[in-house]
């Protein structure tokens, strides 16, 4: 099976990734786009929570980490007739910042159990309803509601290659409007910006850190320490790692091995694609080294922790 196809996305040039003119005017767009996807979400969710009926709750959720493929393996996984992804296929982040709608708000994304299950039969086994929110990986808080609200659920992890998840991210956050500031400048910023913020939200359940999950160029591929957290709450049996890179290279194995994972059948192949990837100009080299040496440690645990070196530490 080939390669994932790359959707088009808009371009970006000049130094450390900032938009071009034409890109400069996504935001608003992109902005309305959201503001429309997420209006059609609460009325369909509002709708099923008048209604007093129940949604199935998630038996995966793949927790990370951003900028890795998490969509593109969410927009397959929901191809799969056992499988149902939550409302309009949007992330939820209910165990993140939406925690304090409540575990009946976060239910109504979910299909009808005795729905799931009839659709399901078509493969004779159960139904799994999923969701895909990448912040939950890295939000402090996350990891310990998910295993209090969800008793047995799996996590799905994807990784890759730090260095370019960060360029990927700050990428990701400029066409969205949420940063102004050019790579490097951003990843200078970071320590400030990142200040105090996890003891905020520790401190205040309530409080949404919109520069801890916006700004964590850098922070975010530190991916050992968020393994560890993970594997400390629930254990190595419920967490599945991918390499994202042999996901994008050759998806049909590591599709079939997530379903493994669930105790489905294969079924029929889907259509894979690379989602939301986004054209950008080479990294600055300097700064490029800076961010590998940084991450050599980092790395190094990881490879303890998956006991074999990440496929972007391999020569």
């Amino acid at each position: 099976m080939g390669p994932l196809r790359s959707d088009k996305a808009v371009g970006q040039s000049g130094n450390g990734g900032m938009p071009t003119v034409r890109a400069a005017r996504l935001p608003a767009y992109r902005y309305l786009l959201r503001s429309a996807r997420r209006a059609g979400r609460s009325y369909l969710v509002m709708a099923r929570q008048h209604s007093g009926l129940t949604g199935l709750l998630p038996g995966l959720l793949i927790v990370g980490s951003q900028r890795c493929g998490t969509s593109s393996m969410s927009r397959a996984l929901s191809q799969h007739p056992a499988m149902f992804r939550a409302a309009l296929g949007m992330e939820v982040h209910y165990f993140d910042a939406g925690y304090g709608r409540g575990l009946d708000w976060y239910r109504s994304h979910f299909p009808r159990p005795a729905h799931a299950r009839s659709a399901a039969q078509a493969v004779r086994t159960q139904p799994v309803a999923f969701e895909s929110s990448p912040y939950y990986m890295f939000h402090p808080l996350a990891a310990e509601r998910i295993f209090r609200d969800l008793p047995g659920v799996k996590l799905l992890v994807l990784l890759r290659d730090p260095v370019e998840r960060a360029y990927s991210a700050h990428a990701h956050e400029v066409a969205w409007g949420f940063e102004t500031e050019p790579f490097e400048r951003a990843l200078s910023l970071e320590a400030g910006r990142l200040e105090g913020e996890v003891e905020r939200i520790l401190a205040d359940p309530g409080y949404a850190s919109f520069s801890h999950q916006h700004y964590a160029y850098r922070t975010r591929g530190q991916y050992a320490e968020q393994l560890e957290r993970l594997e400390k709450i629930f254990g190595r049996e419920r967490l599945h790692v991918v390499d994202s890179k042999s996901f994008f290279t050759d998806p049909g194995p590591v599709y079939h091995g997530v379903l493994e994972f669930l105790g489905l059948p294969h079924g029929d192949r889907p259509a894979f694609r690379r989602r939301n990837a986004r054209p950008r100009p080479p990294m600055v080299p300097a700064i490029r080294a800076a961010l590998e040496e940084h991450y050599r440690p980092h790395d190094e645990q990881l490879a303890g922790w998956l006991g074999h070196q990440p496929s972007w530490r391999v020569a």
